[in-house]
């Protein structure tokens, strides 16, 4: 099997990995990549939203399978361009995808499906968001409608802050807080069949105690040692199959990868936000654990045979991952530096480059690197990342200490009223 996989971000560097580990791929494509999945795939250059200019490239490239990693080029209708070339695809057309590209959009399809989540306004003008944070109050929860690169999200107790973050955004969802801790659970489905894999949690906060601005996601782990028993069943039964049947009702059915972002309430699983593909940097532990092939799981999806395909086996142990972000991220990160001890197994790629001069690795973005382990036990995964994390260096940069700290100290509790 020869796969095209787009994308160059750390999401995509554990999907290459996770690739080519299987027996079916003769070979790996990736574009743009980066320096990390170069030493595993061929590199090529086109523009990722460009549909008609990434179909050619899936034709050029003969590839078997195209995995669509970042959101951009879903809502950009890569998928539909590349499908049309009778060439599979694992990812949403451009319709299915605006469960991820509008925050109304999801609302809707939830709110027809039945699925349990908070209540939500959708907002464009100061009146309207006036009228919403007043009937929610604090702790607000202001929503670019659009997207946003897991930036545009802002749960604050001051409300000058939040009616900034709606009149900077244009049109907002503001919904209910929901209290408890949060999931996400990645879900691989052709429409109709649906495989969920395992339950991870990421760290969207910047610093340490959950503290600071929203980011991309400063670490993750999985399994979840504290997850209440049954709660896949439960999403999968209560949350996926009715979104995924209100999509068929609606003709745009959904195939790929749903991603569900939970918070675990005294009343159960509350859907925080849908996306339509991988979550990065929860990819990166929930992929070190699956044993099972990854291309020929993705290609059930593509060629809708999931329901045909056999159970996931997964690893024992757990799975840690730590981001090493950079200087003044996420304001406005500062580039250009170099990285060193970066060449070792586990450390994943996501804002690196190549110097043409010397072939110095450089940061080229705000989140640079994670340090991704395996364990037999959580506290053991836990200890061989931030083993990696402190083996990296990149002048300026930074990183939470507290990834997996409570989940491996049991402080993590499900609220119960």
């Amino acid at each position: 099997m020869r796969v095209l996989l787009l994308g160059g971000g750390g999401r995509e560097h554990a999907l290459a990995l996770g690739l080519v580990a299987d027996p079916a791929v003769e070979a790996l494509i990736a574009a743009p990549g980066n320096p990390g999945i170069a030493d595993v795939a061929e590199l090529r250059q086109t523009d990722l939203t460009d549909p008609a200019a990434v179909a050619a490239l899936a034709v050029e490239a003969a590839a078997d399978l195209v995995v669509i990693g970042p959101e951009a080029p879903l809502v950009a209708g890569v998928a539909d361009a590349v499908r049309a070339k009778g060439i599979p695809v694992f990812g949403p057309s451009a319709e299915a995808a605006r469960l991820e590209g509008s925050k109304a959009f999801a609302k809707d399809v939830m709110t027809a499906a039945g699925v349990p989540t908070a209540r939500a306004y959708t907002c464009a003008d100061p009146g309207s968001v006036a009228k919403a944070l007043d009937e929610f109050g604090p702790p607000y929860v202001v929503k670019n409608d659009g997207l946003a690169a897991g930036k545009g999200v802002v749960v604050t107790d001051d409300r000058a802050t939040a009616e900034r973050h709606a009149r900077d955004c244009g049109r907002v969802v503001i919904e209910e807080y929901l209290a408890g801790p949060e999931v996400s659970l990645f879900v691989v489905t052709d429409g109709e069949a649906a495989v969920p894999l395992l339950p991870a949690q990421d760290f969207k906060r910047v610093g340490d105690g959950d503290s600071g601005p929203n980011t991309g996601g400063m670490g993750a782990y999985a399994p979840l040692p504290w997850a209440p028993p049954g709660l896949v069943d439960e999403v999968m039964r209560d949350v996926v199959h009715p979104t995924l049947a209100e999509m068929r009702r609606r003709g745009t059915p959904f195939a790929g990868l749903l991603y569900v972002g939970l918070a675990i309430t005294a009343g159960g699983p509350r859907v925080i936000e849908f996306n339509a593909r991988f979550g990065d940097p929860e990819t990166q532990v929930v992929l070190a654990l699956l044993e099972t092939p990854l291309a020929g799981l993705l290609h059930a999806a593509a060629t809708g045979t999931l329901a045909a395909h056999p159970p996931l086996r997964w690893r024992e142990g757990a799975a840690v991952t730590v981001v090493v972000a950079a200087e003044n991220y996420p304001a406005a990160p500062r580039t250009g530096d170099v990285i060193t001890g970066a060449d070792r197994p586990g450390v994943i790629h996501a804002g690196t480059v190549r110097r043409a001069a010397d072939g110095a690795l450089l940061s080229a973005g705000g989140r640079v690197l994670c340090g991704t382990a395996t364990g037999p036990t959580l506290a053991a995964a836990r200890d061989a990342a931030y083993a990696l994390v402190d083996g990296i260096g990149l002048a300026g940069s930074h990183h939470r200490t507290d990834i997996a700290a409570g989940a491996v100290d049991g402080r993590i509790t499900v609220p119960t009223s």
